[in-house]
């Protein structure tokens, strides 16, 4: 493996230590990096989970998004999952004929297509949902129930106020 040569000059401006040295990347106190990295490490765990039973990782999410039971539209799927809508439609072709998911059309809109989770979906993630669960505990654990919560209230925040809108306490279609 290669190794890459710490410069230890500072850029202009960057806050240094007591011995001069720079006192840490600009990535370390960045917020979009701090979320990513955070994201990714707690994510990572959970994952091997899921590909343990037998689910790749965008099927998870798509069960995980859909298993209130509710149907919602494709392009609010692809938004919750964070996926774009040509690979979500050719996965959930995939999900359909494995029985997990079902398309159902709009009530008043027929450019929108709808899509639930089946009770054979909704009974292969119930128990994925309950580790991820779990999962979310021990992660937060350290924090006490008062940050956990003040956290995922900022996060949620945060989502509203770059999106436009809130998927997450609107009722979406």
């Amino acid at each position: 493996m290669m190794s890459i040569p710490q410069d230890q000059t500072p850029a202009p401006g960057a806050p240094l230590a007591a011995d001069g040295a720079p006192a840490h990347h600009f990535v370390h106190d960045y917020l979009p990096a701090l979320l990513a990295l955070a994201s990714q490490l707690i994510s990572d765990e959970f994952h091997r989970v899921v590909r343990q039973h037998g689910f790749s990782v965008s099927e998870w999410r798509v069960m995980a998004s859909l298993a209130n039971g509710r149907a919602i539209s494709v392009g609010v799927l692809a938004e919750m999952t964070v996926m774009k809508q040509p690979t979500l439609t050719r996965l959930l072709d995939r999900m359909e004929e494995r029985g997990q998911v079902m398309r159902l059309p709009h009530g008043s809109d027929r450019r929108i297509t709808l899509v639930g989770i089946t009770p054979l979906g909704q009974e292969t993630v119930s128990e994925l949902i309950g580790l991820a669960r779990e999962h979310e505990r021990q992660v937060l654990q350290p924090f006490g129930l008062v940050r956990a919560e003040a956290l995922k209230d900022t996060l949620r925040e945060i989502i509203r106020l770059h999106a436009g809108y809130s998927f997450i306490d609107d009722d979406p279609i």
